[in-house]
């Protein structure tokens, strides 16, 4: 009979890591963070490390650098996880770069081996790590005893049961270095700039014994510390624990949703299915907007709060009245940002998070076409993937989605969304000009509503000071692509 030894998760304090890392930080792993300069090696170590270090179970913190750890606390005290009362109590600092300028890779351990044997230290952590190896060579010593030092600070970490993390500045992934073997996580940190925008991404290479979130996940450096953003439709099951009623009211074959605006419930066969996603795609001017703040403000009506994300570039000023005041009521949370690095993964978490908040049922993007050109440009490629994952959490997290898209009209043809995402949606309205008489005049049509019945007719509509007026519907005569249709009562 065999017994499966049980490895402890640690909790790391990074939003979003313990995720990507498959359910925490395994305890007494001998883990490599690396990365290009710059990408926050020091402040990811300092955010776990103030997390976890205790009186009882301390941590060290070895530096390996020409500057003192005075330099470098002056820095990392400026974020919002540095606690000063920990510091010589729970953690530690030892300045190893005397030691490792000689290239004596043994003299370097043996510091290391006393300060553990004085401190016992849950969590160790060599910083730079680099800066030992680059020692070791310029002292002649090479590979060899690179490979035997790596191999014997393993072994007495795992001894003295302390969860270990060596830091490096490592520019590819297939640098030579004996390292990468003997660990057992490797979490590789990126970034780069494009444009105006610091994009940076996070990998989890390697993680013995847990499965880990593959890919690359974003992630933002703020006052706060880091945070990671892992794929929006995994990331939902973490943060969609809305209530019970809320959950029990997402299958798409029960209650409907009414709309805000008359007669646009009938067309649509009685409201819009609960749970369903539903794209408005019109020009600019078409009224997207004012609908989108209709179906809110219907919520709000029967006690249904909601969430707004705003990618308009536009002033506050300039938003619906009606929205406004929903806001200022608190009745609808609003997610707005202009951060140059935006990714979708993120903007997903800030949603969630306020979908939780609020307990809301109803999100409303607006628009699409602002969205896309918030996002920084690496984030662009995948746009219509990145989008269905998007849609995916926030129904699975219960709620309908209302999405807008912007169109440019061009009379005569017909298409709902320039990014080819009309399929991932369950429902299609559209907004169109038509001419009429040598005046435009506004036209709306359900397109699609997934496992209903709904109507097919073309009907005229106005905007007014009470908003949108759905009017009689449109009887083609020349071909409405094209032609110029006139109109009729049902009756004629």
């Amino acid at each position: 009979m065999t017994t499966t030894v049980t490895i402890n998760r640690l909790a790391t304090g990074v939003p979003g890591l313990d995720e990507v890392l498959g359910g925490g930080l395994p305890e007494f792993s001998f883990n490599l963070i690396a990365g290009p300069p710059g990408c926050g090696k020091t402040t990811l170590a300092h955010q776990i490390m103030f997390t976890l270090a205790t009186p009882k179970r301390p941590a060290l913190y070895f530096t390996v650098l020409g500057e003192p750890p005075l330099k470098m606390l002056r820095y990392q005290q400026q974020y919002g996880f540095f606690d000063a009362d920990a510091v010589n109590h729970s953690v530690h600092f030892i300045n190893l770069s005397d030691d490792a300028q000689t290239g004596d890779l043994d003299k370097v351990l043996a510091r290391i081996v006393a300060a553990v044997k004085q401190y016992d230290p849950a969590l160790v952590f060599v910083d730079s790590f680099r800066s030992v190896v680059q020692a070791s060579e310029a002292g002649g010593n090479g590979h060899n005893s690179l490979q035997y030092f790596v191999q014997q600070l393993g072994m007495l970490m795992t001894s003295w049961q302390a969860t270990t993390f060596l830091l490096g500045e490592y520019f590819t992934e297939i640098d030579a270095n004996p390292v990468f073997t003997v660990a057992d996580g490797l979490i590789w940190l990126r970034q780069s700039v494009e444009r105006n925008s610091m994009v940076r991404k996070m990998e989890v290479m390697k993680m013995r014994g847990q499965a880990t979130l593959p890919g690359l996940h974003s992630y933002r450096i703020s006052s706060a510390g880091i945070h990671v953003f892992p794929p929006a439709g995994r990331s939902a099951v973490a943060v969609a624990d809305v209530d019970s009623d809320a959950a029990a009211t997402t299958d798409p074959r029960g209650q409907r949703l009414r709309m805000g605006v008359p007669h646009l419930d009938e067309m649509l066969g009685g409201g819009l299915p609960r749970g369903y996603s539903l794209l408005v795609a019109g020009p600019s001017g078409s009224g997207k907007s004012l609908l989108a703040s209709a179906f809110l403000a219907e919520g709000a009506r029967n006690g249904e709060a909601g969430v707004l994300a705003a990618f308009e570039q536009r002033p506050n000023r300039a938003r619906s009245p009606i929205f406004n005041d929903l806001v200022a009521s608190g009745r609808v949370g609003l997610v707005e940002t202009r951060a140059p690095d935006l990714s979708i993964d993120e903007t997903v978490q800030m949603l969630l998070v306020e979908v939780r908040r609020l307990q809301a049922t109803r999100v409303v993007i607006d628009s699409l076409s602002g969205f896309e050109l918030a996002l920084a440009p690496t984030f662009r490629t995948d746009f219509r993937e990145s989008l269905l994952r998007m849609v995916t959490a926030l129904t699975s997290a219960g709620a309908t989605v209302l999405m807008t898209s912007e169109l440019e009209d061009r009379y005569t043809d017909l298409r709902f969304s320039p990014y080819g995402t009309a399929f991932l949606t369950d429902a299609i309205i559209v907004q169109r000009y038509i001419e009429v008489d040598s005046r435009l005049r506004r036209m709306i049509a359900v397109v699609k509503v997934r496992a209903s019945a709904h109507s097919d007719e073309l009907r005229e509509y106005s905007i007014g000071e009470d908003g949108i007026r759905i009017g009689e519907k449109l009887v083609e005569h020349e071909g409405l692509l094209g032609g110029r249709p006139t109109r009729k009562h049902d009756g004629d």
